[in-house]
């Protein structure tokens, strides 16, 4: 009896060590998986919940995620029973340097030096930049560098080599101060043709202003902006007209259309537009300001307008030699009330549709009594095109001691630009003619070339002086009288631009002279 109890209680210990161990948990169960992670070098397998996912899992390893790190799979990702983690390390690196601006090398043709001689004008000196690079780096190998930011520290000065072009031309007398344009470059002529020097050679202007001053004293001049053309398209600046005279900024910018000197004084009188990356790149503000040459100092005239029809393309000015201001824009002229500060509009004139993305403005100028407004008019058709489009241009003339307007020359072309002469004595009073240029194909003036044309104030007596007729025309342009006579000739004498190149006609007997022949010029100025 004693021994079958001690057999079933044996039994029945066996029996729950059994069930003891069946229910002992296994080292993996189905809440649990293995994965395989690769970062920082090394490689190891980790249990993780079912369920989690790479971020999860990467925590769960104690392995700290970086802001810019790459998972592959991606940190969102649910992982599965032996899958594997790569964690690429990535970071940024900066680092800055100076780098040196190499010079450029400028070279300068100069008529006034024998052929093939060289002068070095200035020297060139190296700039200096701040490059910061950005460095990318994946687990410590640099996979990108680019440059992050730029900073001139130091401008580079180019070196301007003059090269001689000197030409076989006659040398001629000149009064006063002619200056010009050439290679995006100013020289001057003072005293004879023979004597040019250069005035500006920074390799920049861009010809849009270019105005000497009444006494010949100063020239202002718009240099092209280092800026992105729809953020600034110019700057205007200033200088003596004088070789070897330092240029200054006057801190104005945007001129497209008009500045000139006020007369009897030391300022400028400036209109400006707004920057646009679309046709024709700007806005125009029809506006109006004074600089003062000597103190910096700026003032309003005219405040922004919408400028009438076209107003977006601008309008643009002419001062009478005391001081009167007269205005062109598309749609008409008028004058300029400079204490009142407003526009006092004289005649409409009908806009030309040109059908494309600039606007056609009058062209004006005073005769040189201060009397008469001359400019040209949109004529009428002859058929029935409508008036906005007729290829018709007169040149008209306004004036001030009996109110009249009248018609000077008939179909001139859109591109006549009359220009005065100074006072010449008469017989019975102070004379002056009027300069203007007639387009070879009146009908298509807007392709066509042009000759110059000199009549009297009236508009009589009416020759045509420039180029011979067997010669192919001229560019538009205004013509430049000379301020005084040049003994010997037997008219006043005309600066203009052919080919290129600066050309002396004697408006009395059409004798042309040649000054230049490097065909560079692009504008003129003589004061």
């Amino acid at each position: 009896m004693y021994r079958l109890s001690l057999s079933l209680t044996l039994l029945a210990i066996i029996l729950t060590l059994s069930l003891l161990t069946g229910c002992r948990s296994p080292q993996l169960t189905g809440a649990d998986i293995t994965i395989s992670i690769t970062a920082d070098g090394e490689s190891r397998n980790v249990i993780v919940p079912a369920g989690s996912t790479v971020s999860q899992a990467l925590q769960s390893a104690g392995i700290k995620i970086e802001s810019l790190d790459r998972a592959e799979p991606p940190l969102y990702t649910v992982m599965n029973n032996g899958d594997e983690i790569k964690l690429t390390r990535v970071k940024e690196v900066f680092e800055t340097e100076e780098q040196v601006i190499p010079f450029e090398r400028q070279v300068v043709r100069n008529e006034s030096l024998p052929e093939g001689e060289t002068r070095l004008v200035q020297a060139g000196a190296n700039g200096l930049q701040e490059l910061t690079y950005r460095q990318v780096l994946e687990d410590n190998v640099e996979i990108s560098r680019s440059v992050f930011k730029s900073v001139i520290l130091q401008e580079a000065v180019p070196e301007i080599v003059m090269i001689g072009a000197q030409s076989s031309f006659a040398p001629l007398p000149v009064p006063g101060k002619l200056v010009y344009l050439a290679g995006d470059n100013a020289w001057i002529i003072d005293t004879s043709t023979a004597n040019r020097t250069p005035l500006v050679t920074t390799g920049d202007l861009d010809g849009r202003i270019f105005e000497l001053a009444p006494n010949g004293s100063y020239l202002i001049f718009t240099r092209k902006s280092t800026k992105p053309a729809d953020k600034e398209i110019n700057t205007l600046w200033a200088v003596r007209a004088a070789a070897g005279s330092k240029l200054f900024s006057t801190s104005i910018s945007n001129v497209v259309h008009f500045a000139d000197w006020i007369p009897n004084t030391s300022s400028i009188a400036y209109s400006t537009v707004e920057p646009r990356s679309t046709a024709p790149g700007w806005q125009a503000n029809n506006d109006l300001h004074r600089y003062s040459i000597s103190t910096g100092e700026k003032r309003k005239i005219l405040d922004a307008s919408s400028g009438g029809v076209y107003g977006w393309w601008g309008m643009t000015f002419a001062f009478s030699a005391d001081g009167r201001l007269a205005y062109a824009r598309p749609d008409g002229i008028g004058l300029v009330d400079l204490d009142g500060k407003y526009l006092k509009p004289l005649l409409d004139i009908t806009p030309l549709n040109t059908h494309s993305d600039w606007a056609w403005l009058p062209a004006i100028t005073w005769g040189a009594d201060g009397k008469t407004l001359y400019f040209t008019s949109h004529a009428p058709p002859t058929n029935l095109v409508s008036e906005e489009d007729s290829p018709f241009f007169d040149i008209s003339a306004t004036s001030f001691e009996n109110d009249a307007t009248v018609q000077i020359a008939q179909q001139t072309g859109m591109f006549a630009y009359p220009s005065a002469s100074p006072l010449q004595s008469g017989p019975r009073e102070r004379q002056y003619q009027v300069a203007y240029l007639q387009a070879t194909f009146p009908e298509q003036s807007e392709t066509s070339r042009y000759r110059v044309v000199v009549m009297d104030r009236d508009g009589s007596n009416r020759r045509t002086v420039f180029p011979a007729n067997d010669a192919p025309g001229l560019e538009p342009q205004t013509p430049a009288w000379a301020p005084d006579p040049i003994d010997g000739q037997s008219g006043d004498f005309l600066a203009v631009i052919y080919q290129g190149n600066l050309w002396l006609i004697d408006s009395g007997n059409s004798q042309a002279y040649q000054v230049t022949g490097d065909g560079l010029v692009t504008r003129i100025d003589w004061k």
